[in-house]
């Protein structure tokens, strides 16, 4: 596919409604991809705040990601050297659950929408060929890309055998994993510092 024809898959996917009656807010597929780009992020469905910026990780998670990556944000953004495709192009709702008599308090975002990998992905990573590491985080991106079907910390555990695949799994870097976090701190002293530089050696 040449640079016209991707461009022209690229606002396909912009275009699609197919989820329009079952999206809490309009359609707004958020993506970031460019035949050239090297590394791979695959996610799981961008947030509201997301949503709203019309950039991926474009919030709180966006900022311990880049930290986890040793990216600034204009590193992160530049689409010739990093795609970021979630499961779910387009923000999928919250859900709420009630913690006293006239209480309630976000629960997290739904699941990914399957129509999306359904739809684009298989031709859109097909597309992206110079891709040489895939960054798969949360549950629902691992699910798809990853070949067993440990649980997210036993997929970040064998980060040395996905590395050789050409993959790394991690957790999700929202702050509703802090605890995750603490009770790991293996991730942070052991894998992010190889992940920093095989990251760093790819972007040069």
């Amino acid at each position: 596919m040449d640079k016209e024809s991707f461009s022209q898959l690229h606002q396909n996917i912009l275009n699609c409604r197919q989820c329009a009656n079952v999206l809490p807010l309009e359609p707004k597929p958020i993506l970031q991809i460019h035949p050239d780009a090297k590394v791979l992020i695959a996610g799981q469905a961008p947030g509201q705040k997301a949503h709203d910026a019309g950039r991926p990780f474009d919030d709180a998670s966006g900022d311990r990601l880049r930290q986890w990556l040793g990216l600034n944000k204009s590193d992160f953004y530049d689409p010739t050297q990093l795609a970021i495709v979630p499961m779910g192009f387009c923000f999928p709702g919250n859900t709420f659950f009630k913690s006293g008599p006239s209480k309630g308090r976000k629960s997290g975002d739904l699941p990914p929408r399957p129509e999306c990998a359904a739809t684009w992905h298989e031709i859109l990573l097909g597309e992206l060929n110079k891709i040489e590491l895939t960054i798969v985080l949360g549950s629902h991106a691992q699910a798809y890309y990853l070949t067993q079907s440990d649980k997210v910390t036993e997929q970040v555990k064998r980060w040395a055998y996905w590395l050789e695949q050409g993959k790394i799994a991690l957790p999700h870097p929202s702050p509703r994993n802090n605890r995750w976090l603490k009770q790991n701190p293996w991730f942070e002293e052991e894998v992010l510092p190889i992940l920093r530089d095989k990251v760093k050696h790819l972007l040069r």
